[in-house]
């Protein structure tokens, strides 16, 4: 990678038509004119740098993990259409006809309407895909933030994808400059970030010079929120949709020439980096370092994920099915099962005895006894109240769960999980994993996991002949002239409910 005195601040990292890192989508005036930190800001730095995205400059991985994202975030908004909180969000709204579609509904709503209840709904499940460097859900609050903003203007299918990659870009690099602080002290970096991401990609797609993008950078870190302790109830889902709907308004209010302080509301003393973080405890040179080398949506990548709860039980969901799938237990032989992840991530799913379905998501004890029990785990196990079944009610006191150390993983696996199973025999079981299946672009789910798992979700809204039509165009996004080509399938396809109960 191209890289020039670290006294040229921002423009360290950029990188050249020439360079290793890949095609010359970073170049910008100002950040080759060798401006300092302090005289360029990170918002105005990285309003360059997605203003300067082309769909000829991605790579060919970016756009095949970018449907990927698209396929399983429309799969999981759909599935997620029908709880509970989104449909008690758009009650809540004085919702009105527009142009952008509701998911799940036979009906077009207003675009920031659309964003809110659809980002919800992306989220309300828990199955929404993940990324190591944003320590976060990325695809939630930027396509629930794009496809309004595309249907309210027409945009095509090219500068859909370029908006989403851009979008997926600013947060996750912005995640590498401020984690794994942001995250362990509180904050909800899909929520907090996610409004960045959502901003950049909806001034992407509305082809904002690299001025107006920062400024709805800058209005994105006046509305960024989302806290940890609302995790396991409604307010997590909502979160998502707050930020998809905020990261469109930042955008649609740059547009319009509303002003904000892209030069300084990340470096101020009062600014978003200190505010959130903490002075010491972030550094912005890393995401400018890393941006485009490569992309995040290529490497780390997009972790899909296969089970609905929160991402953080995974690895220890695997090992517990790589036991159960290899030996059928019965329950009542179990004496005691032990289970490891990182202590950050047992720092929110270590929950004994969860008090909801939604608290269940997050209960590293529920999902094991429920993964032993049934040998598999899915969508209804987290509805109604299966989390107080008695089969699993019996198992759950004996499932004991701790932080692992550098003797099970390498320190610097975060993503590590291990089970062990003691019978009452004596006998014992035991699986690790490294990183959960899907966690990261080298480690995969199979292609036909991918379309199973958006057949199933999408098969609980849409009719049975609508499935196959939406998801082939989705593998052909670059070709739609219009995305509302695409809406329009999944409006149509929708079994209508009319308004929503």
């Amino acid at each position: 990678m191209a890289r020039s005195d670290p006294q040229d601040g921002y423009q360290d990292g950029v990188v050249s038509a020439a360079s290793p890192a890949g095609p010359r989508i970073l170049s910008s005036k100002r950040a080759s004119a060798g401006m300092r930190p302090d005289a360029q800001g990170f918002a105005v730095a990285l309003g360059e740098r997605v203003a300067a995205i082309r769909f000829v400059d991605l790579p060919s991985e970016a756009i095949r993990w970018a449907k990927i994202g698209i396929l399983d975030t429309v799969g999981v908004t759909l599935a997620g259409s029908r709880e509970e909180a989104p449909r008690m969000l758009a009650r809540a709204l004085d919702i009105a006809p527009g142009p952008a579609l509701m998911f799940g509904e036979a009906r077009r709503v207003r675009a920031l309407d659309a964003a809110y209840v659809n980002g919800t709904a992306s989220h309300v499940l828990d199955f929404d895909d993940c990324n190591n460097t944003f320590g976060g859900h990325p695809s939630a609050p930027v396509l629930s933030a794009l496809f309004p903003l595309a249907d309210a203007i027409g945009a095509g299918g090219r500068d859909f994808l370029v908006a989403y990659v851009a979008g997926f870009e600013a947060e996750a690099k912005i995640g590498l400059a401020v984690n794994f602080h942001h995250y362990t002290k509180g904050w909800h970096p899909t929520a907090t970030l996610g409004t960045f991401g959502a901003a950049a990609a909806c001034a992407r797609l509305m082809n904002l010079d690299a001025d107006a993008t920062s400024v709805a950078l800058a209005l994105a870190a006046s509305f960024a929120s989302g806290i940890k302790s609302n995790f396991g109830t409604m307010a997590k889902p909502l979160h998502v949709g707050h930020s998809a709907r905020n990261g469109l308004l930042a955008a649609r209010l740059a547009r319009e020439g509303f002003t904000a302080n892209p030069d300084s509301v990340f470096e101020h003393e009062q600014g978003f980096l200190d505010v959130f973080n903490g002075p010491g405890t972030y550094d912005v040179r890393r995401a400018i370092d890393a941006w485009a080398a490569p992309l995040d949506i290529v490497k780390p990548g997009i972790a899909i994920k296969q089970y609905p709860c929160c991402g953080s039980t995974h690895p220890a969901l695997d090992a517990m099915l790589d036991i159960v799938q290899r030996r059928r237990i019965d329950p009542d032989d179990v004496a005691r099962i032990d289970a490891w992840i990182h202590a950050r991530r047992l720092q929110h799913t270590n929950r004994p005895q969860p008090g909801s379905n939604l608290d269940a998501k997050f209960s590293l004890q529920y999902v094991l006894a429920r993964a032993l029990v049934d040998r598999r785990i899915g969508v209804a196990d987290f509805e109604g109240e299966r989390y107080r079944e008695a089969p699993v009610q019996a198992l759950l006191p004996r499932v004991h769960v701790a932080p692992y150390d550098t003797t099970q993983f390498a320190a610097d696996n975060h993503f590590g999980g291990e089970v062990r199973i003691t019978l009452r025999d004596g006998s014992v079981e035991t699986a690790r994993v490294e990183q959960a299946l899907g966690r990261t672009s080298d480690n995969p789910v199979p292609a036909q996991r991918l379309r199973d798992k958006f057949d199933q979700c999408a098969s609980t809204v849409l009719r049975e002949d609508a499935v196959a039509p939406i998801a082939d165009a989705i593998a052909h996004v670059e070709s739609l002239d219009d995305m509302r080509t695409l809406t329009n399938l999944i409006m149509t396809g929708s079994v209508a409910r009319g308004q929503p109960n």
